[in-house]
């Protein structure tokens, strides 16, 4: 493995004061219903702070303009802040260099990227691609669509009752035939945390390339691509406190050396004639078109933010909700959790006996407490736990125990109303 060529990240992580990280959300403060929002729906987005907010706002009044294409100077201004974008997504991922960095609208068009670029040009009728069972559609469809197209086969990892991969089913199904392995680091709809790291052993041990989908772990957690050996890892920024439409794919250089672009037009050339086109060199030759420049700095913003409160402490306190939700949520009758495994995110799924997912969401919404009611884009999830949904409570670091309380007081009141 080459040594890392990026620098730590220069900021210092804070004492994590509550309070304090809360007032920097506008959103918190706001009434719904005549109720102070709970906002507990983190899992699907999570909320802006201000830093980021105003950056962006920054950009549109004072720096606007295209990047890499003109030599004025706030086209020079725009450039340095988008490409040291790049750069902070290298140190917050530690990807060896800023060239494994390519800018996407999100982790579904990353793992698309992948499908296309890696997937289309060296996968054949008979290979096989192992996704797990509790994948989000994101990374079952582009498959499936690839399968459709050139005659692969989707084959899938099962998983316990609890919401974890079977292992042991795992090594059986890498074979000579499996060519890809794709699997979520931490499930969206059930929160569990796979082994990700051996599971990349395990199929780098048969020469089989490896893509983390880490849209719900790269908020979350510390995430080190060079430790975990990952061929690719894909995540969405408005997951992670930043603008929607932005999206990350790390990718080992010869990996994205091999890959063909998935889309082609402006900036992701070197020369064009009439007769042939050479690509730029990574990670331009996958960004074709007029960036989302705004989105990439508030992006830039978002991540600053997050490492400035300290990923140590962003997990740490996550998890103290999710002991802290888990208790309570289990203590009220009727109530059944959805994915109970030893090593979880901050989600928390579940059921109520006589009570469907979508009347839980819209009653607590009456009570000001946001969740997630649905499928969550994992009907293959929900089919193995023989539900058609389930109610989703999702923590960030900027949730509160008490909202909890507030939770659980309006999942009784639910309950009264159907009992």
């Amino acid at each position: 493995m080459k040594a890392s060529t990026t620098k730590e990240p220069t900021v210092t992580p804070i004492p994590f004061e509550l309070e304090k990280i809360r007032a920097d959300f506008p959103m918190l403060s706001q009434t719904v219903n005549g109720k102070p929002l709970v906002y507990l729906d983190n899992a699907a987005t999570s909320q802006k702070p201000r830093a980021v907010i105003d950056r962006i706002m920054r950009y549109y009044t004072e720096e606007y303009a295209t990047v890499r294409r003109s030599i004025h100077k706030l086209s020079e201004k725009a450039t340095l802040a988008y490409e040291g974008t790049r750069k902070r997504i290298a140190q917050f991922l530690n990807a060896p260099s800023e060239r494994n960095i390519v800018y996407t609208k999100g982790t579904t068009e990353g793992i698309n990227l992948v499908v296309h670029g890696f997937g289309g040009k060296f996968l054949q009728a008979g290979d096989e691609i192992l996704i797990g069972a509790t994948e989000h559609h994101a990374n079952i469809v582009p498959w499936q669509m690839l399968c459709a197209r050139n005659g692969a086969k989707l084959r899938v990892i099962p998983c316990h009752e609890t919401g974890e991969l079977m292992l042991d089913e795992y090594e059986k199904l890498l074979t000579d035939k499996t060519k890809i392995v794709s699997v979520q680091y931490v499930s969206n709809a059930l929160g569990t945390i796979h082994p990700i790291k051996q599971m990349i052993a395990l199929a780098h041990a048969k020469g089989i390339p490896f893509l983390v989908d880490g849209a719900q772990a790269a908020p979350h957690m510390n995430v080190n691509v060079q430790d975990l050996d990952c061929d690719w890892f894909v995540f969405s920024g408005h997951k992670a406190c930043g603008p929607t439409g932005i999206g990350v794919l790390y990718g080992k250089e010869d990996m994205l050396n091999r890959m063909d672009p998935f889309l082609g037009g402006g900036d992701m050339i070197e020369s064009v004639t009439f007769e042939k086109t050479t690509y730029a060199p990574i990670p331009h030759k996958f960004e074709a078109g007029t960036p989302a420049i705004a989105d990439v700095i508030g992006l830039g913003a978002a991540l600053e933010y997050l490492s400035g409160i300290g990923m140590e402490n962003i997990a740490a306190q996550e998890h103290a909700l999710l002991e802290y939700g888990t208790e309570v949520l289990a203590a009220i009758p009727g109530l059944r959790i959805i994915g109970t495994a030893p090593t979880k995110a901050a989600i928390i799924s579940f059921t109520i006996r006589g009570v469907h997912p979508h009347d839980i969401g819209t009653l607590l919404d009456q009570e000001g407490v946001a969740i997630r009611a649905g499928h969550h884009c994992a009907q293959p999830a929900m089919q193995r736990f023989c539900v058609p949904a389930t109610a989703r409570a999702s923590f960030s670091f900027y949730n509160k125990k008490e909202e909890i309380d507030v939770l659980a007081a309006a999942i009784k009141k639910t309950i009264e109303v159907f009992t």
